[in-house]
């Protein structure tokens, strides 16, 4: 089973797999993706389990038709020849990507949007999901509307932290206390698929995505701090067989913007996903510690040289966007604040900067939503530091 890791640097993990019985065939987690003239998934996976005898976890509906269920490779080798079946994969766990624990906000221009960030008024009218480890859903600086837990089965509420942080950078609250996101106070969807650690799954990911496209018409932007080896498929469209590509591929189709962090791992972020995923906004962090261009600050929280590409941070030609990464303060489960590093505090500056623009371009579609930030983006950082050697455009929100 392969693992995924959130887009901090601060990679936690779970292992999916049970542990089997003495003697007993191995287990472990995957995914089935049904066809199209299958029938309902529920009534389809629970005619299966009960052939094989194995375990339904999630059934997805919308972003996928399908199910996640625990059984041997025997029995996933078996359901392979049922006529119903499009595709099984193996399920992979999933990470924080943070590095260590709002300058970020400042270096993106928000205090000069439409929502003038920072004034101490104002919010802004749009729906957001944050795919990752919950929502404090009593913090005062966040407006969480609704969710569900595809992790551990209980609450959405933040179990970690890293979530309720991504949510701060999006949308924490103009009220003149603490810090203030890029949409302030828009309604936020907590889509908890990671577990106290950070930790998770494929199949858990999937049914956040799932959930995400069943309310397309209401959630604008998602944004996934998240991931994990794999590469973008062979093939075109969102039936490549590759379980977690389709759903978002399909999610993408069905209107949601989705911004995703590079990865950590100062690796070429075609080895990630969903980094590497078409469909998606990939964004690499900035190191920048004074919210202004020119390179002139020291390092703060770690070390790093102001306004260049941060030495964790994945490059490549699967990058879209650049985004501020290095020592984000933001909002922290228990009512609190933190400071912490990595392209999981990118990412949501970029999906803030995608709902902004979505506030006022309703009908924009997923591709123009990135064509619009990449040409609002700015070329004004030092580069010198980017292995692959492109600027990727810096997001920028003054003329949002």
């Amino acid at each position: 089973m392969r693992r995924l890791l959130l887009g901090s640097v601060l990679a936690l993990l779970v292992a999916a797999t049970p542990l089997a019985a003495a003697g007993a065939a191995p287990v472990r987690g995957y995914i089935v993706v049904l066809r199209g003239s299958a029938g309902a998934p529920d009534v389809v996976a629970a005619q299966q389990a009960r052939s094989r005898a194995f375990v339904v976890g999630h059934v997805y509906r919308a972003a996928l038709k399908g199910y996640s269920a625990v059984m041997s490779a025997a029995d996933a080798q078996a359901l392979r020849a049922d006529p119903r079946v499009a595709s099984i994969t193996p399920d992979r766990p999933v990470h924080i990507d943070q590095q260590t624990l709002p300058t970020g906000i400042d270096r993106i221009d928000g205090e000069l949007s439409s929502t003038a960030s920072g004034d101490g008024s104002g919010s802004v009218d749009v729906d957001v999901a944050v795919i990752d480890t919950g929502i404090d859903l009593n913090h005062p600086e966040l407006n969480v509307v609704g969710g569900i837990n595809c992790s551990t089965g209980n609450s959405f509420n933040d179990g970690n932290g890293h979530g309720s942080h991504v949510a701060g950078t999006i949308a924490a609250r103009d009220n003149g206390d603490g810090v203030v996101g890029v949409v302030p106070g828009a309604r936020l969807w907590a889509v908890r698929v990671l577990n106290n650690r950070g930790s998770g799954s494929f199949a858990d990911i999937i049914c956040g995505v799932d959930w995400v496209t069943e309310r397309a018409a209401i959630i604008e932007v998602a944004n996934m701090s998240l991931s994990g080896p794999g590469a973008e498929p062979a093939g075109s469209g969102c039936a490549t067989g590759d379980a977690f590509h389709d759903a978002i591929c399909n999610s993408v189709a069905a209107g949601v913007t989705y911004a995703v962090s590079a990865g950590n791992q100062h690796i070429n972020a075609a080895g990630r996903v969903p980094a590497a995923y078409d469909e998606v906004m990939t964004i690499s962090a900035l190191a920048d510690f004074d919210g202004q261009p020119g390179g002139r600050a020291a390092p703060t929280c770690r070390a790093d040289e102001d306004d260049t590409f941060a030495n964790f941070s994945n490059f490549g030609a699967d990058v879209d966007l650049i985004a501020p990464g290095v020592c984000i303060l933001s909002t922290w489960r228990g009512g609190g604040y933190n400071t912490i590093s990595g392209t999981s505090m990118a990412s949501p500056h970029a999906a803030g900067a995608a709902a902004l623009y979505k506030s006022t371009h309703a009908s924009a579609t997923p591709a123009q939503v990135k064509s619009a930030l990449q040409a609002a983006g700015t070329a004004n950082w030092n580069n010198a530091d980017d292995p692959d050697g492109v600027k990727e455009r810096l997001v920028n929100v003054s003329s949002f």
